[in-house]
Protein backbone atom coordinates (compact mmCIF):
# COMPACT_ATOMS: atom_id res chain seq x y z
CA UNK A 1 0.00 0.00 0.00
CA UNK A 2 1.24 3.52 -0.88
CA UNK A 3 -0.34 6.44 0.94
CA UNK A 4 -3.18 4.15 1.93
CA UNK A 5 -3.94 3.09 -1.66
CA UNK A 6 -3.71 -0.50 -2.95
CA UNK A 7 -0.41 -1.18 -4.74
CA UNK A 8 -1.19 -4.66 -6.12
CA UNK A 9 -4.03 -6.15 -8.09
CA UNK A 10 -5.01 -8.43 -5.21
CA UNK A 11 -5.22 -5.54 -2.76
CA UNK A 12 -7.17 -3.50 -5.29
CA UNK A 13 -9.66 -6.30 -5.82
CA UNK A 14 -10.28 -6.55 -2.08
CA UNK A 15 -10.69 -2.77 -1.77
CA UNK A 16 -13.16 -2.74 -4.65
CA UNK A 17 -15.23 -5.53 -3.12
CA UNK A 18 -15.54 -3.63 0.17
CA UNK A 19 -16.33 -0.35 -1.58
CA UNK A 20 -13.19 1.46 -0.42
CA UNK A 21 -12.21 1.99 -4.06
CA UNK A 22 -15.30 2.81 -6.15
CA UNK A 23 -15.56 1.40 -9.66
CA UNK A 24 -17.76 3.38 -12.03
CA UNK A 25 -17.72 4.84 -15.56
CA UNK A 26 -16.16 8.27 -15.89
CA UNK A 27 -19.50 9.97 -16.62
CA UNK A 28 -20.95 8.49 -13.40
CA UNK A 29 -17.81 9.53 -11.52
CA UNK A 30 -18.15 13.15 -12.67
CA UNK A 31 -21.89 13.06 -12.03
CA UNK A 32 -21.44 11.78 -8.45
CA UNK A 33 -18.78 14.36 -7.64
CA UNK A 34 -20.97 17.12 -9.09
CA UNK A 35 -23.90 15.99 -6.96
CA UNK A 36 -21.67 16.15 -3.89
CA UNK A 37 -20.72 19.75 -4.72
CA UNK A 38 -24.32 20.74 -5.27
CA UNK A 39 -25.38 19.23 -1.94
CA UNK A 40 -22.52 21.04 -0.18
CA UNK A 41 -23.46 24.28 -1.96
CA UNK A 42 -19.90 24.59 -3.29
CA UNK A 43 -19.02 26.53 -6.48
CA UNK A 44 -19.04 24.32 -9.56
CA UNK A 45 -16.54 26.31 -11.61
CA UNK A 46 -14.49 28.64 -9.37
CA UNK A 47 -13.23 31.68 -11.27
CA UNK A 48 -15.98 31.56 -13.92
CA UNK A 49 -17.94 34.80 -13.46
CA UNK A 50 -21.27 35.82 -14.96
CA UNK A 51 -22.50 32.35 -15.95
CA UNK A 52 -24.11 31.41 -12.64
CA UNK A 53 -27.67 31.82 -13.93
CA UNK A 54 -27.15 30.95 -17.59
CA UNK A 55 -24.33 28.66 -18.75
CA UNK A 56 -23.46 26.80 -15.53
CA UNK A 57 -26.99 25.40 -14.94
CA UNK A 58 -27.01 24.05 -18.51
CA UNK A 59 -23.62 22.38 -18.02
CA UNK A 60 -24.86 20.89 -14.74
CA UNK A 61 -27.89 19.47 -16.54
CA UNK A 62 -25.67 17.98 -19.24
CA UNK A 63 -23.40 16.31 -16.69
CA UNK A 64 -26.35 15.00 -14.68
CA UNK A 65 -27.73 13.58 -17.93
CA UNK A 66 -24.37 11.89 -18.69
CA UNK A 67 -24.20 13.82 -21.97
CA UNK A 68 -21.27 14.58 -24.19
CA UNK A 69 -21.68 18.30 -24.88
CA UNK A 70 -20.42 21.26 -26.90
CA UNK A 71 -19.91 24.90 -25.89
CA UNK A 72 -20.78 27.37 -28.65
CA UNK A 73 -19.64 30.96 -28.32
CA UNK A 74 -17.57 33.79 -29.71
CA UNK A 75 -13.91 34.20 -28.83
CA UNK A 76 -12.97 35.14 -25.30
CA UNK A 77 -16.00 33.61 -23.58
CA UNK A 78 -14.09 31.19 -21.30
CA UNK A 79 -15.02 28.06 -23.26
CA UNK A 80 -11.63 26.37 -22.93
CA UNK A 81 -11.36 27.37 -19.30
CA UNK A 82 -14.70 25.73 -18.50
CA UNK A 83 -13.71 22.52 -20.27
CA UNK A 84 -10.44 22.35 -18.34
CA UNK A 85 -12.28 22.99 -15.09
CA UNK A 86 -14.25 19.78 -15.66
CA UNK A 87 -11.16 17.85 -14.59
CA UNK A 88 -11.76 19.06 -11.02
CA UNK A 89 -14.90 16.90 -10.99
CA UNK A 90 -12.83 13.74 -11.46
CA UNK A 91 -11.68 11.59 -8.55
CA UNK A 92 -8.32 12.54 -7.11
CA UNK A 93 -6.74 9.42 -8.66
CA UNK A 94 -7.66 6.07 -10.21
CA UNK A 95 -5.82 2.72 -10.40
CA UNK A 96 -4.22 1.82 -13.74
CA UNK A 97 -2.01 -0.89 -15.18
CA UNK A 98 1.57 0.48 -15.12
CA UNK A 99 2.84 1.57 -18.52
CA UNK A 100 -0.48 1.11 -20.33
CA UNK A 101 -1.03 3.78 -22.99
CA UNK A 102 -4.80 3.77 -22.54
CA UNK A 103 -4.82 3.75 -18.71
CA UNK A 104 -6.41 0.31 -18.48
CA UNK A 105 -8.39 -0.65 -15.40
CA UNK A 106 -6.45 -3.51 -13.74
CA UNK A 107 -9.75 -5.17 -12.84
CA UNK A 108 -11.10 -5.06 -16.43
CA UNK A 109 -8.31 -4.40 -18.95
CA UNK A 110 -9.16 -3.64 -22.58
CA UNK A 111 -5.91 -4.14 -24.49
CA UNK A 112 -4.42 -7.57 -25.08
CA UNK A 113 -1.07 -6.63 -23.54
CA UNK A 114 -2.69 -5.74 -20.21
CA UNK A 115 -4.87 -8.84 -20.27
CA UNK A 116 -1.74 -10.92 -20.76
CA UNK A 117 -0.01 -9.21 -17.82
CA UNK A 118 -2.99 -9.82 -15.56
CA UNK A 119 -3.07 -13.45 -16.63
CA UNK A 120 0.66 -13.94 -16.09
CA UNK A 121 1.19 -11.93 -12.88
CA UNK A 122 -2.16 -12.46 -11.20
CA UNK A 123 -2.83 -10.72 -7.89
CA UNK A 124 0.83 -9.72 -7.65
CA UNK A 125 0.51 -7.30 -10.59
CA UNK A 126 1.68 -3.86 -9.54
CA UNK A 127 -0.91 -1.09 -9.64
CA UNK A 128 -0.17 2.61 -10.09
CA UNK A 129 -2.48 5.55 -9.47
CA UNK A 130 -3.18 8.16 -12.15
CA UNK A 131 -3.87 11.73 -10.87
CA UNK A 132 -6.88 13.66 -12.14
CA UNK A 133 -4.82 16.22 -14.07
CA UNK A 134 -3.39 13.43 -16.25
CA UNK A 135 -6.89 12.29 -17.17
CA UNK A 136 -7.75 15.42 -19.15
CA UNK A 137 -6.66 15.37 -22.80
CA UNK A 138 -7.18 18.41 -25.05
CA UNK A 139 -6.69 18.79 -28.78
CA UNK A 140 -6.97 21.95 -30.86
CA UNK A 141 -8.67 20.94 -34.09
CA UNK A 142 -6.79 21.96 -37.23
CA UNK A 143 -7.35 20.93 -40.85
CA UNK A 144 -4.15 18.85 -40.87
CA UNK A 145 -5.28 16.51 -38.06
CA UNK A 146 -5.49 12.92 -39.32
CA UNK A 147 -7.57 9.96 -38.26
CA UNK A 148 -4.36 8.37 -36.98
CA UNK A 149 -3.81 11.36 -34.69
CA UNK A 150 -7.30 11.09 -33.25
CA UNK A 151 -8.05 7.36 -33.26
CA UNK A 152 -4.85 5.48 -34.04
CA UNK A 153 -3.09 3.42 -36.73
CA UNK A 154 -1.03 0.30 -37.16
CA UNK A 155 2.68 0.63 -36.36
CA UNK A 156 4.92 -1.34 -38.80
CA UNK A 157 8.03 -0.54 -36.77
CA UNK A 158 6.49 -1.97 -33.62
CA UNK A 159 5.47 -5.06 -35.57
CA UNK A 160 8.96 -5.53 -37.01
CA UNK A 161 10.74 -5.11 -33.68
CA UNK A 162 8.44 -7.61 -31.95
CA UNK A 163 8.32 -9.98 -34.97
CA UNK A 164 4.53 -9.66 -35.09
CA UNK A 165 2.07 -9.84 -37.95
CA UNK A 166 0.49 -6.50 -38.89
CA UNK A 167 -2.87 -8.06 -38.08
CA UNK A 168 -1.78 -8.57 -34.46
CA UNK A 169 -3.54 -6.31 -31.96
CA UNK A 170 -0.20 -5.54 -30.32
CA UNK A 171 0.92 -3.56 -33.39
CA UNK A 172 -1.70 -0.86 -32.86
CA UNK A 173 -0.59 2.71 -32.20
CA UNK A 174 -3.20 4.51 -30.11
CA UNK A 175 -4.32 8.03 -30.98
CA UNK A 176 -5.34 10.80 -28.62
CA UNK A 177 -8.87 9.53 -28.08
CA UNK A 178 -7.90 6.04 -26.81
CA UNK A 179 -5.19 7.67 -24.68
CA UNK A 180 -7.94 9.67 -22.98
CA UNK A 181 -9.63 6.44 -21.84
CA UNK A 182 -11.13 6.76 -18.35
CA UNK A 183 -10.93 10.53 -18.55
CA UNK A 184 -12.09 13.61 -20.45
CA UNK A 185 -11.28 14.29 -24.10
CA UNK A 186 -11.79 17.90 -25.22
CA UNK A 187 -11.65 19.14 -28.82
CA UNK A 188 -11.37 22.89 -29.27
CA UNK A 189 -12.64 24.58 -32.47
CA UNK A 190 -14.46 21.45 -33.65
CA UNK A 191 -15.55 22.91 -37.05
CA UNK A 192 -11.88 23.07 -38.10
CA UNK A 193 -11.72 19.28 -37.95
CA UNK A 194 -12.03 17.74 -41.41
CA UNK A 195 -15.36 16.07 -42.13
CA UNK A 196 -13.88 12.60 -42.52
CA UNK A 197 -12.21 12.95 -39.11
CA UNK A 198 -15.50 13.99 -37.56
CA UNK A 199 -16.99 10.78 -38.97
CA UNK A 200 -14.40 8.88 -36.95
CA UNK A 201 -16.04 10.17 -33.76
CA UNK A 202 -19.44 8.65 -34.55
CA UNK A 203 -18.90 5.32 -32.83
CA UNK A 204 -17.45 6.68 -29.62
CA UNK A 205 -20.36 9.12 -29.27
CA UNK A 206 -23.09 6.62 -30.01
CA UNK A 207 -21.84 3.10 -29.25
CA UNK A 208 -18.99 3.99 -26.93
CA UNK A 209 -16.25 2.21 -28.89
CA UNK A 210 -13.67 2.88 -31.59
CA UNK A 211 -12.10 0.69 -34.27
CA UNK A 212 -8.53 1.32 -35.32
CA UNK A 213 -7.51 0.89 -38.97
CA UNK A 214 -9.92 -1.92 -39.72
CA UNK A 215 -8.76 -4.19 -36.90
CA UNK A 216 -11.45 -6.69 -35.90
CA UNK A 217 -10.91 -5.54 -32.30
CA UNK A 218 -13.16 -2.77 -31.02
CA UNK A 219 -12.11 -0.84 -27.91
CA UNK A 220 -14.99 0.02 -25.62
CA UNK A 221 -13.53 3.22 -24.24
CA UNK A 222 -14.78 4.98 -21.13
CA UNK A 223 -14.52 8.69 -21.90
CA UNK A 224 -16.44 11.96 -21.65
CA UNK A 225 -16.23 13.93 -24.91
CA UNK A 226 -16.60 17.70 -24.77
CA UNK A 227 -16.17 20.23 -27.55
CA UNK A 228 -15.96 23.97 -28.15
CA UNK A 229 -16.70 25.95 -31.29
CA UNK A 230 -17.23 29.48 -32.54
CA UNK A 231 -20.61 29.72 -34.31
CA UNK A 232 -19.03 31.80 -37.07
CA UNK A 233 -16.70 28.94 -37.90
CA UNK A 234 -19.61 27.04 -39.42
CA UNK A 235 -19.37 29.29 -42.48
CA UNK A 236 -15.95 30.95 -42.14
CA UNK A 237 -13.71 27.89 -41.94
CA UNK A 238 -15.81 24.75 -41.82
CA UNK A 239 -18.80 23.19 -40.16
CA UNK A 240 -19.85 20.45 -37.80
CA UNK A 241 -21.38 17.73 -39.92
CA UNK A 242 -25.02 17.06 -39.15
CA UNK A 243 -24.68 13.41 -38.02
CA UNK A 244 -22.05 14.44 -35.49
CA UNK A 245 -24.18 17.29 -34.13
CA UNK A 246 -27.03 14.81 -33.77
CA UNK A 247 -24.86 12.58 -31.58
CA UNK A 248 -23.73 15.36 -29.20
CA UNK A 249 -26.06 15.27 -26.21
CA UNK A 250 -26.23 18.99 -25.31
CA UNK A 251 -25.40 22.21 -27.15
CA UNK A 252 -24.70 25.06 -24.70
CA UNK A 253 -24.33 28.72 -25.72
CA UNK A 254 -21.88 30.96 -23.91
CA UNK A 255 -21.98 34.77 -23.91
CA UNK A 256 -20.04 37.88 -22.97
CA UNK A 257 -20.53 39.44 -19.50
CA UNK A 258 -24.02 40.87 -19.30
CA UNK A 259 -23.21 43.57 -16.74
CA UNK A 260 -20.33 45.93 -16.18
CA UNK A 261 -20.04 44.56 -12.64
CA UNK A 262 -19.37 41.02 -13.91
CA UNK A 263 -16.95 42.30 -16.53
CA UNK A 264 -14.97 44.27 -13.95
CA UNK A 265 -14.74 41.22 -11.70
CA UNK A 266 -13.38 39.12 -14.56
CA UNK A 267 -10.81 41.75 -15.52
CA UNK A 268 -9.71 42.24 -11.91
CA UNK A 269 -9.23 38.49 -11.63
CA UNK A 270 -7.29 38.04 -14.87
CA UNK A 271 -5.29 41.26 -15.40
CA UNK A 272 -1.70 41.54 -14.19
CA UNK A 273 -1.61 44.76 -12.20
CA UNK A 274 1.18 44.27 -9.68
CA UNK A 275 4.04 46.73 -10.06
CA UNK A 276 7.16 46.45 -7.91
CA UNK A 277 8.17 50.09 -8.43
CA UNK A 278 5.09 51.68 -6.89
CA UNK A 279 1.67 51.34 -5.28
CA UNK A 280 -1.09 50.82 -7.85
CA UNK A 281 -4.33 52.61 -7.04
CA UNK A 282 -6.85 52.31 -9.89
CA UNK A 283 -9.85 54.63 -9.53
CA UNK A 284 -13.20 52.92 -9.84
CA UNK A 285 -14.26 55.14 -12.74
CA UNK A 286 -11.14 54.16 -14.72
CA UNK A 287 -12.03 50.48 -14.27
CA UNK A 288 -15.57 51.24 -15.43
CA UNK A 289 -14.42 53.13 -18.50
CA UNK A 290 -12.08 50.27 -19.44
CA UNK A 291 -14.97 47.78 -19.29
CA UNK A 292 -17.33 50.14 -21.05
CA UNK A 293 -14.89 50.28 -23.98
CA UNK A 294 -15.59 46.59 -24.63
CA UNK A 295 -19.36 47.07 -24.23
CA UNK A 296 -19.35 50.01 -26.65
CA UNK A 297 -17.19 48.11 -29.16
CA UNK A 298 -19.61 45.16 -29.17
CA UNK A 299 -22.46 47.42 -30.28
CA UNK A 300 -20.53 49.73 -32.61
CA UNK A 301 -21.77 49.40 -36.19
CA UNK A 302 -18.24 49.81 -37.56
CA UNK A 303 -17.04 46.69 -35.70
CA UNK A 304 -17.87 43.18 -36.90
CA UNK A 305 -20.31 41.70 -34.37
CA UNK A 306 -20.00 38.22 -35.86
CA UNK A 307 -16.32 38.13 -34.93
CA UNK A 308 -17.03 39.44 -31.45
CA UNK A 309 -15.00 41.54 -29.04
CA UNK A 310 -13.19 39.29 -26.61
CA UNK A 311 -13.08 39.84 -22.87
CA UNK A 312 -9.33 39.83 -23.41
CA UNK A 313 -9.70 43.43 -24.65
CA UNK A 314 -10.42 45.05 -21.25
CA UNK A 315 -7.90 42.74 -19.59
CA UNK A 316 -5.08 43.80 -21.91
CA UNK A 317 -6.33 47.39 -21.92
CA UNK A 318 -6.26 47.74 -18.13
CA UNK A 319 -2.75 46.28 -18.02
CA UNK A 320 -1.60 48.80 -20.63
CA UNK A 321 -3.36 51.69 -18.86
CA UNK A 322 -1.58 50.84 -15.61
CA UNK A 323 1.72 50.62 -17.47
CA UNK A 324 1.25 54.08 -18.96
CA UNK A 325 0.51 55.42 -15.47
CA UNK A 326 3.60 53.60 -14.19
CA UNK A 327 5.74 55.25 -16.87
CA UNK A 328 4.40 58.66 -15.88
CA UNK A 329 5.09 57.97 -12.20
CA UNK A 330 8.66 56.94 -13.00
CA UNK A 331 9.27 60.08 -15.05
CA UNK A 332 7.73 62.31 -12.36
CA UNK A 333 9.38 60.54 -9.44
CA UNK A 334 6.03 59.57 -7.89
CA UNK A 335 5.56 56.42 -5.82
CA UNK A 336 1.79 56.13 -6.33
CA UNK A 337 0.66 54.75 -9.70
CA UNK A 338 -2.80 56.18 -10.34
CA UNK A 339 -4.15 55.69 -13.88
CA UNK A 340 -6.10 58.48 -15.56
CA UNK A 341 -8.79 58.30 -18.21
CA UNK A 342 -6.40 59.78 -20.78
CA UNK A 343 -4.10 56.80 -20.22
CA UNK A 344 -6.72 54.79 -22.10
CA UNK A 345 -5.99 56.79 -25.24
CA UNK A 346 -2.31 55.89 -24.83
CA UNK A 347 -3.30 52.20 -24.72
CA UNK A 348 -4.70 52.00 -28.27
CA UNK A 349 -2.38 49.06 -29.13
CA UNK A 350 -4.31 46.97 -26.60
CA UNK A 351 -7.59 47.76 -28.38
CA UNK A 352 -7.05 47.83 -32.14
CA UNK A 353 -5.92 44.22 -32.40
CA UNK A 354 -8.93 42.90 -30.51
CA UNK A 355 -11.67 43.55 -33.08
CA UNK A 356 -12.42 43.13 -36.77
CA UNK A 357 -13.81 46.07 -38.73
CA UNK A 358 -16.74 46.32 -41.10
CA UNK A 359 -16.27 48.17 -44.40
CA UNK A 360 -17.20 51.51 -42.86
CA UNK A 361 -14.70 50.92 -40.07
CA UNK A 362 -11.96 50.03 -42.54
CA UNK A 363 -12.50 53.37 -44.25
CA UNK A 364 -12.26 55.22 -40.97
CA UNK A 365 -9.26 53.28 -39.66
CA UNK A 366 -8.78 51.15 -36.55
CA UNK A 367 -7.21 53.94 -34.46
CA UNK A 368 -10.04 56.37 -35.18
CA UNK A 369 -12.67 53.74 -34.47
CA UNK A 370 -10.96 52.93 -31.18
CA UNK A 371 -10.88 56.61 -30.19
CA UNK A 372 -14.59 56.93 -30.99
CA UNK A 373 -15.30 53.89 -28.81
CA UNK A 374 -13.24 55.32 -25.94
CA UNK A 375 -15.04 58.64 -26.17
CA UNK A 376 -18.43 56.92 -26.09
CA UNK A 377 -17.33 54.84 -23.10
CA UNK A 378 -16.08 57.89 -21.19
CA UNK A 379 -19.31 59.76 -21.90
CA UNK A 380 -21.43 56.89 -20.68
CA UNK A 381 -19.53 56.41 -17.42
CA UNK A 382 -19.23 60.17 -16.85
CA UNK A 383 -22.99 60.52 -17.16
CA UNK A 384 -23.47 58.01 -14.36
CA UNK A 385 -21.20 59.89 -11.98
CA UNK A 386 -22.18 63.46 -12.88
CA UNK A 387 -25.88 63.15 -13.73
CA UNK A 388 -26.81 65.53 -10.91
CA UNK A 389 -23.73 67.77 -11.08
CA UNK A 390 -23.86 71.42 -12.10
CA UNK A 391 -21.24 71.73 -14.82
CA UNK A 392 -22.03 75.28 -15.91
CA UNK A 393 -19.28 77.02 -13.97
CA UNK A 394 -16.57 74.98 -15.67
CA UNK A 395 -18.05 75.13 -19.16
CA UNK A 396 -18.60 78.89 -18.84
CA UNK A 397 -14.95 79.31 -17.89
CA UNK A 398 -13.98 77.70 -21.19
CA UNK A 399 -16.65 79.69 -23.07
CA UNK A 400 -15.00 82.87 -21.83
CA UNK A 401 -11.75 81.84 -23.51
CA UNK A 402 -10.01 79.96 -20.72
CA UNK A 403 -7.26 77.55 -21.73
CA UNK A 404 -5.81 74.56 -19.90
CA UNK A 405 -2.79 72.70 -21.24
CA UNK A 406 -1.81 69.28 -19.89
CA UNK A 407 -0.30 66.05 -21.19
CA UNK A 408 -0.24 62.48 -19.97
CA UNK A 409 3.32 62.75 -18.65
CA UNK A 410 2.53 65.81 -16.53
CA UNK A 411 3.31 65.33 -12.85
CA UNK A 412 0.26 65.09 -10.64
CA UNK A 413 1.06 68.15 -8.53
CA UNK A 414 1.56 70.28 -11.62
CA UNK A 415 -1.71 69.09 -13.15
CA UNK A 416 -3.61 69.89 -9.95
CA UNK A 417 -1.99 73.32 -9.78
CA UNK A 418 -3.02 74.13 -13.35
CA UNK A 419 -6.54 72.80 -12.74
CA UNK A 420 -6.90 75.21 -9.81
CA UNK A 421 -7.11 78.03 -12.35
CA UNK A 422 -10.40 76.62 -13.70
CA UNK A 423 -13.25 77.83 -11.53
CA UNK A 424 -15.24 74.98 -10.01
CA UNK A 425 -13.18 72.20 -11.62
CA UNK A 426 -11.70 70.73 -8.44
CA UNK A 427 -15.06 70.96 -6.69
CA UNK A 428 -16.58 68.64 -9.28
CA UNK A 429 -14.16 65.86 -8.39
CA UNK A 430 -16.27 65.09 -5.33
CA UNK A 431 -18.82 63.47 -7.67
CA UNK A 432 -16.12 60.93 -8.55
CA UNK A 433 -15.72 60.07 -4.87
CA UNK A 434 -12.56 62.12 -4.32
CA UNK A 435 -12.04 64.01 -1.06
CA UNK A 436 -10.83 67.65 -1.18
CA UNK A 437 -7.64 66.67 0.68
CA UNK A 438 -6.87 63.64 -1.52
CA UNK A 439 -3.24 63.12 -2.51
CA UNK A 440 -2.11 64.71 -5.75
CA UNK A 441 -2.14 61.60 -8.03
CA UNK A 442 -5.72 60.78 -7.00
CA UNK A 443 -6.88 64.38 -7.45
CA UNK A 444 -5.09 64.63 -10.81
CA UNK A 445 -6.86 61.51 -12.07
CA UNK A 446 -10.25 62.91 -10.98
CA UNK A 447 -9.60 66.26 -12.68
CA UNK A 448 -8.61 64.40 -15.82
CA UNK A 449 -11.85 62.41 -15.64
CA UNK A 450 -13.92 65.58 -15.42
CA UNK A 451 -12.19 67.17 -18.40
CA UNK A 452 -12.43 64.04 -20.56
CA UNK A 453 -16.06 63.58 -19.54
CA UNK A 454 -16.94 67.14 -20.56
CA UNK A 455 -15.26 66.54 -23.89
CA UNK A 456 -16.97 63.17 -24.38
CA UNK A 457 -20.38 64.79 -23.77
CA UNK A 458 -19.50 67.63 -26.15
CA UNK A 459 -19.68 70.29 -23.47
CA UNK A 460 -16.18 71.34 -24.48
CA UNK A 461 -14.39 70.44 -27.69
CA UNK A 462 -10.93 69.21 -28.51
CA UNK A 463 -8.66 69.35 -31.54
CA UNK A 464 -6.65 66.44 -32.86
CA UNK A 465 -3.71 67.81 -30.93
CA UNK A 466 -5.72 67.57 -27.70
CA UNK A 467 -6.46 71.29 -27.76
CA UNK A 468 -9.76 71.77 -25.99
CA UNK A 469 -12.08 74.70 -26.66
CA UNK A 470 -15.62 75.75 -25.85
CA UNK A 471 -18.11 73.47 -27.56
CA UNK A 472 -20.25 76.27 -29.00
CA UNK A 473 -17.35 78.57 -29.80
CA UNK A 474 -15.98 77.45 -33.16
CA UNK A 475 -12.93 79.63 -33.22
CA UNK A 476 -10.05 79.31 -35.64
CA UNK A 477 -7.73 76.55 -34.50
CA UNK A 478 -4.80 77.58 -32.40
CA UNK A 479 -1.27 77.07 -33.74
CA UNK A 480 0.06 73.60 -33.06
CA UNK A 481 2.04 73.38 -29.81
CA UNK A 482 5.81 73.18 -29.88
CA UNK A 483 6.93 69.55 -30.29
CA UNK A 484 8.33 67.75 -27.29
CA UNK A 485 12.03 66.97 -27.17
CA UNK A 486 11.34 63.41 -28.32
CA UNK A 487 8.72 62.02 -30.65
CA UNK A 488 6.28 60.25 -28.37
CA UNK A 489 3.05 60.89 -30.27
CA UNK A 490 2.68 57.21 -31.06
CA UNK A 491 2.42 56.51 -27.33
CA UNK A 492 -0.38 59.00 -26.84
CA UNK A 493 1.85 61.59 -25.21
CA UNK A 494 0.30 64.65 -26.76
CA UNK A 495 -0.30 67.95 -25.06
CA UNK A 496 -3.92 68.62 -24.24
CA UNK A 497 -5.45 72.07 -24.38
CA UNK A 498 -8.80 72.64 -22.73
CA UNK A 499 -10.49 75.90 -23.86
Amino acid sequence: MTSGLPSTLGALRSAAQTGRVPRRPVKDEIRDNLIARLRANQPIFPGIIGYEETVVPQIVNAVLSRHNFILLGLRGQAKSRILRALADLLDESIPVVPGCEIHDDPLAPLCSACRARVRDEGDGLAVTWLPREARYVEKLATPDVTIADMIGDLDPIKAARASLQLSDELTMHYGLLPRANRGIFAINELPDLAGKIQVGLFNILQEGDVQIKGYPVRLRLDVLLVFSANPEDYTARGKIITPLKDRIGSEIRTHYPETRHHAMAITAQEAWLDRRDGRVDIPQYVREVVEEVAFQARQDSKIDKRSGVSQRLPIALLENVVSNAERRALLAGETAIVPRVTDIYAALPAITGKFELEYEGELRGADNVARDVIRAAVGNVFGGYFASADLRQVTEWFDLGGTLQIDDTLASKELVARAAEVQGLKDLTSHAGVRPNAEAPVMAAAVDFVLEGLYAQKKISRSDEFQYQAAEQRRAPRPAPEPLERDISSLGNKKKYYN
